[in-house]
């Protein structure tokens, strides 16, 4: 290289000076910068890429674990409902007394008494031919008592006959008229047992279990609740918060038959679904 041009040339011209550069290393070291540039900038999109992804992961993550599940994920399914209740068959009509004939009487005379004046004679019939007579102190002409049946017997006092009353028993009815019902309706039961169970979100999803669960419970005269028991899906997490959500709640609206307050047992199906 010239005296007078090696202020101006570059490191790499003075090292490869007198040198084979179509070799390839002059080339590679020439061209060094843009490559680590290129490189450079790669590495920053991917790693910008990737902190994106992540970050929108861990939101959608922390937006499912807030909601637990699907909004109206709790179902209210209306139990069964009973067969109407047949009403008793009136009373028939008072029996009308049916006119008895005459029946034919014998008087029974254990003696003869003589009297003075002479009467006609008393004819003393034979024991078997009273057999079909009704015994008397009169002799009477009339039907034979064989077929004749007895008329009921008249009550000289008031009239009315009061029948054996009732014990009013303390049983637990199954079918009812109408059924007890939560204070506030359908609506205000949906929303009490919705909130009671979405309380414990993180552990229904930690149960993993869904499904429909049936509690069974008793509502008495006075609403009160007591023989709480869910009926299927038993040990799991769901009929633990039906069980307690209902044994906790307020008085119900007792059930009616028959125009009264009565103590009746209540089916109450849960549905639960989880948000996949």
């Amino acid at each position: 290289m010239e005296k007078n041009k090696i202020l101006q040339a570059s490191l790499l011209d003075i090292v490869f000076d007198n040198r084979n550069k179509v070799y390839g290393a002059y080339e590679l070291r020439s061209r060094y910068s843009n490559r680590l540039l290129k490189a450079l900038l790669s590495t920053g999109a991917l790693a910008l890429v990737v902190l994106l992804a992540s970050f929108a992961g861990s939101k959608f993550k922390s937006e499912r674990t807030a909601t637990g599940f699907e909004k109206n994920s709790v179902i209210l399914i209306d139990p069964p409902k009973n067969d109407p209740v047949v009403e008793p068959p009136p009373p028939p009509p008072p029996v009308q007394p049916v006119e008895q004939p005459q029946i034919e009487m014998s008087r029974l005379t254990s003696s003869i008494k003589m009297v003075e004046e002479l009467k006609p004679e008393e004819v003393i019939k034979d024991i078997d031919d009273m057999m079909d007579t009704k015994i008397s102190t009169i002799n009477q002409a009339g039907d034979k008592t064989s077929d004749i049946v007895s008329p009921p017997m008249e009550d000289d006092h008031t009239g009315v006959i009061i029948g054996p009353q009732k014990e009013e028993k303390d049983e637990t009815l199954i079918t009812v008229q109408i059924q007890a019902k939560f204070p506030g309706g359908d609506e205000a039961w949906r929303k009490y047992i919705s909130r009671e169970i979405e309380r414990h979100t993180d552990e229904l999803q930690e149960d993993g279990k869904a499904g429909t669960c049936i509690v069974q419970f008793i509502v008495d005269k006075e609403g009160k609740i007591s023989d709480v028991e869910a009926l299927t899906m038993k040990g799991t997490k769901l009929a633990e918060l039906c069980v307690n959500a209902i044994r906790k709640g307020p008085d119900w609206t007792p059930a009616e038959n028959n125009g009264m307050k009565v103590k009746a047992w209540r089916k109450q199906p849960v549905t639960f679904r989880i948000s996949e």
